[in-house]
């Protein structure tokens, strides 16, 4: 693929991005405005290549080299034909950001928010051309997980919704098209709605937070890296299928569970229980000794994921 794209904030999910964005054949012009900005997002380059070679995700002819940073957000949207903004996940920041993107951007190209959970109308009010403003929302690390989350606003075209879903398929990426804007979108949402109740039930005593954890990690997460909640359950049904499942199961055991779900509220006797049970999870393993575990487990699992 031969297309320039611009990155505006280069931190971890931004250098993460160009990694793949520069392993597809793209050129990147890249912004950050801190000091060691473009020294951490190289170095996040260098490393993420072995791995993406590995999955066998770099484009014959691709150069991690490619990239270029720049002085400000408009000189590196300037010529862009996809802009990727992973700015501060602050309303005000990324309104500046998309405003100053917004007057150097080429009319027809696409600009992108990695927002976790902001709104696309109200981040592109102050943006030039705003019809062609979108949530492009990854998960962390962007290079290896392929999800995002496309999102429009109530000014966004139909246009740009169809071509920031093409792109993100043109590099590897499985987009899915949310609808209508919510606060956290769609997948952040689910994974709130488990922990919530992964919360209450440590807070009520009846599990620890390791054992917790292994419940997802060592059960349903095994089926979920390869099929969502409704094809599960309708695997789960039998032969029937999902209709057998929601005569049977759904309006009777499953929903009794449902009814008894607690609502937590994250008091600070909550943050601290689930934080001195994450930390002695964790034990003497780093963030970064669990982020090299959790690499190499990824790679593992989209080997298998990616098979027919």
């Amino acid at each position: 693929m031969n297309k320039r794209v611009a990155v505006i904030g280069a931190g971890t999910i931004g250098a993460s991005w160009a990694a793949c964005f520069l392993a597809r054949g793209c050129e990147v012009a890249a912004y950050d405005p801190a000091p060691n900005g473009e020294a951490f997002a190289r170095r996040f380059i260098d490393n993420a290549w072995p791995t993406l070679q590995t999955l066998g995700w770099v484009a014959a002819g691709a150069d991690k080299s490619r990239i270029a940073f720049c002085k400000t957000p408009g000189e590196a949207a300037k010529g862009a034909q996809f802009v990727q903004e992973s700015g501060p996940e602050r309303e005000d920041a990324k309104l500046d950001l998309f405003e100053q993107i917004g007057a150097a951007a080429p009319a027809d190209s696409v600009i992108a928010s990695s927002s976790s959970g902001l709104l696309i109308s109200r981040i592109s009010a102050k943006c030039k051309n705003p019809e062609r403003c979108v949530i492009g929302h990854p998960f962390n690390p962007p290079h290896l997980i392929p999800l995002v989350e496309v999102v429009g606003g109530d000014k966004t075209s139909a246009a740009a919704i169809d071509a920031a879903m093409a792109f993100y398929r043109a590099i590897g990426k499985h987009p899915i098209h949310i609808k209508k804007e919510v606060t956290g979108h769609v997948a952040n949402r689910l994974q709130a709605a488990l922990w919530r109740e992964a919360i209450h039930l440590v807070m009520e005593g009846v599990v620890s937070v390791a054992d917790a954890d292994a419940a997802i990690a060592y059960g349903p997460g095994l089926r979920w890296a390869l099929m969502g909640p409704h094809l599960t359950f309708h695997l789960a049904g039998g032969e029937g299928g999902m209709k057998h499942f929601m005569s049977h199961l759904a309006a009777g055991p499953v929903q009794s569970w449902m009814d008894d779900l607690g609502t937590p509220r994250m008091t600070a006797d909550v943050q601290k229980t689930i934080t001195e049970g994450v930390l002695a999870e964790a034990g003497a393993r780093s963030i970064a000794d669990l982020a090299k575990w959790r690499d190499r487990k990824l790679i593992d699992i989209l080997k298998v994921s990616a098979a027919p």
